[in-house]
């Protein structure tokens, strides 16, 4: 068996199912409930290989994953955190399934914005997708209270400074036929900022919506509110982006 793929049984399971805690699996372990490849493991801490070995708990596997990686397409009305008490949030609308420990939107979106949000407990590949060191892309469609004109795409390439005096880094500006439609891809991500730089323009958002992280568009087959687990494939085509790859 490969090292670092060795665990205890007990935490191989509590850190795939959000619902069963270590005390909870070896009260299962116990009572007979937890096989591993066939044979019942009485057991919590026998050491099982996480990458071959077949768990299962009330004849239901349990496959190890170290990480993992959800698109959501969120709708308005959501936030993006854990927990917020007054509006449900991002983690709300995920299924049992795809429920485990550790879980955080990677970024956020304004409460009103709908779109891509990733959804993972990879804190290391969620902090190198938002470093602006990085520049990862973020594509959002935008549609507009005026229609925009021409100069906006010289003044978002030189990159524009907000009311409150923060400069932005360059970013394209891509029109469209309907003057008040256009698409708008960042490097960064600060508070509000596509809200405010077309502010600083002299414009105002009226719909946002984020459509790719990266080279990742987000699945047009995705209802709001729906979600998908992501495969390495997927993620690659984020982390292609970054220095050294995924």
């Amino acid at each position: 068996m490969a090292e670092k793929s060795i665990m205890r049984l007990d935490k191989l399971i509590s850190s795939q199912r959000s619902d069963l805690s270590r005390s909870a699996v070896r009260e299962l372990c116990k009572k007979g409930k937890v096989t591993v490849d066939g044979v019942i493991e009485k057991k919590c801490d026998a050491k099982v290989d996480s990458a071959s070995a077949v768990v299962c708990v009330n004849g239901e596997p349990v496959t190890y994953k170290k990480h993992i990686y959800i698109m959501l397409n969120k709708p308005q009305g959501v936030v993006c955190s854990t927990r917020d008490g007054l509006s449900p949030t991002v983690l709300s609308l995920l299924p049992p399934e795809l429920i485990r420990q550790g879980l955080f939107p990677a970024g956020r979106l304004d409460k009103d914005t709908e779109g891509f949000v990733l959804i993972t407990d990879d804190g290391d590949f969620a902090h190198r997708i938002l470093s602006p060191k990085s520049h990862v892309e973020k594509r959002y469609f935008v549609r507009l209270e005026k229609p925009y004109d021409e100069s906006y795409s010289s003044r978002f390439e030189s990159g524009i400074t907000l009311k409150t005096g923060e400069e932005c880094m360059s970013a394209q500006f891509i029109g469209s036929d309907n003057k008040t439609e256009c698409t708008v891809i960042l490097h960064e991500g600060m508070f509000h900022q596509v809200k405010k730089m077309f502010e600083a323009l002299g414009n105002r958002v009226i719909y946002l919506k984020r459509t790719h992280i990266g080279n990742l568009a987000l699945d047009e087959n995705l209802p709001l509110g729906g979600c998908l687990e992501l495969m390495h494939k997927d993620i690659e085509k984020i982390a292609s982006l970054f220095d050294g790859g995924f």
